[in-house]
């Protein structure tokens, strides 16, 4: 492939990506305002937003306020309602972009846990993938929303937000999450996580696994994830 191929490949990947970016932010606008109920019936939701919202509420004001001093402030008609609409297009997105992380919350369900962050992150952990779960406060040195590490136990990927996880999910073994974003087809033993609630979390999850333990398949909650193997978990 050439040099200019190349180019256009990448120019082509990129436009893809800022539009469905720009679709997604305005469906979970659309979703916030006109569809108040977005947990599934018999899920749990579970909030992560608490460390973005006053940071993302600080932007919108600020947007809000700087679009009525610009009007008054610049002298040429076009160069006014130019700035106007991009102003407005501006002040909806952040809103848009606070709506995303607070209408896709983790979901506790009967299959699993989904763990998410806004539209970027949506993976589905099954119970039978589940070894144990606990509330663990870190801060993590990342720039990305999803962070991968490697421990003495095996690779970690962590679910940031702000940097931080409060949860660990520690998996039966080597799991394969093919929705994770960068490098999801590799395996990994735990999955971390935020949530504005920790304790409550843990305890819904706790409450799943014991329903598991009695209900599900036999040797659901017994033998280690070396005995298992690799596990390969896509979407749906």
């Amino acid at each position: 492939m050439t040099n200019l191929g190349r180019l256009l490949g990448r120019l082509w990947r990129g436009a893809v990506f800022v539009v469905r970016y720009e679709i997604r932010i305005w469906r979970s606008l659309g979703i916030w305002l006109f569809r108040p109920r977005t947990v599934p019936p018999g899920a749990r939701a579970h909030r992560y937003a608490g460390p973005v919202t006053p940071l993302m509420i600080v932007f919108i004001a600020v947007s809000a306020v700087e679009l009525p001093v610009l009007h008054l402030l610049l002298p040429w008609e076009t160069v006014r309602l130019i700035v106007d609409i991009l102003s407005v297009w501006g002040l909806f997105w952040m809103i848009g972009l606070l709506a995303s992380v607070r209408v896709h919350p983790h979901l506790v369900t009967d299959e699993g846990i989904w763990v998410r962050y806004g539209f970027s992150v949506d993976v589905m952990v099954p119970w039978d993938a589940v070894a144990s779960v606990r509330s663990q406060g870190r801060g993590v040195e990342g720039g990305r929303t999803v962070h991968y590490e490697q421990t003495p136990a095996g690779r970690v990927a962590s679910v940031l937000v702000m940097k931080q996880t409060t949860v660990d999910l520690v998996l039966r073994g080597p799991t394969v999450f093919e929705d994770l974003p960068r490098h999801g087809d590799e395996p990994v033993v735990e999955l971390r996580l935020y949530a504005d609630d920790p304790a409550a979390l843990v305890a819904d999850i706790r409450e799943r696994l014991r329903v598991g333990e009695t209900t599900g398949p036999a040797g659901r909650a017994g033998g280690s994830g070396t005995d298992r193997g690799e596990v390969t978990i896509s979407g749906g």
